[in-house]
């Protein structure tokens, strides 16, 4: 195995798997089991091969339901029927399948087993799959409630200040009002007062 082999594995082994822990799916929509694996070396089609299984329960036996030899094959299980499709692309080191028509009995744990020699050790990765009766909450709706009340509060900040700007702004039109008003009165009242003071 080549020495880049070390960077996807201890102790060098060159093989690793990746899938999401935990997957949750709608009863009745159809959903992608996702799995990836990196390995040193090239995928051959007569020495690759994969294994998908499922378990009920931690306990229970595997049930193998998906295989690669040479090409895909499917072991139409009484479980899933037809209902399982092979989504991914060993070529492209993804070996994802799509599970349609969702049902509530699907839930489980899919081991999803990956050999690509001259790789010696075969990698494996798990997921649970959980299956809803209604839609889930989305994640990203309290993200969207803290961005729209940052905005929210952002854009009263904005108003208030420039409520603020435009009573200054009143205010200071108001004073000069004022003054002039003051300034045209003295006026007035010096204008008026230096006839009487004439007159005396």
């Amino acid at each position: 195995c080549p020495v880049s082999c070390t960077r996807y594995s201890p102790m060098g082994l060159g093989m690793e798997v990746m899938a999401p822990a935990t997957i949750n799916a709608l009863n009745g929509s159809s959903v992608k089991l996702s799995c990836t694996f990196n390995s040193c070396y090239k995928v051959e089609n007569k020495q690759f091969s994969l294994n998908w299984t499922y378990q009920e329960c931690r306990n229970c036996s595997e049930e193998l339901f998906l295989q690669f030899r040479t090409k895909i094959m499917n072991k139409q299980l009484d479980r899933f029927g037809n209902r399982v499709e092979f989504t991914g692309n060993p070529a492209k080191y993804d070996v994802s399948f799509t599970l349609k028509n969702v049902q509530l009995e699907d839930e489980g744990t899919y081991n999803c087993y990956v050999l690509n020699p001259p790789d010696r050790h075969r990698g494996h990765a798990s997921i649970s799959l959980k299956v809803l009766t209604k839609e889930p909450p989305k994640h990203d709706s309290t993200v969207a409630v803290i961005v729209g009340a940052s905005v929210g509060g952002f854009l009263a900040v904005v108003i208030l200040v420039l409520m603020v700007v435009k009573c200054v702004r009143r205010k200071k039109q108001q004073r000069l009002n004022t003054d002039d008003q003051k300034t045209e009165e003295e006026g007035k009242t010096d204008g008026e007062g230096n006839p009487d003071e004439g007159t005396k």
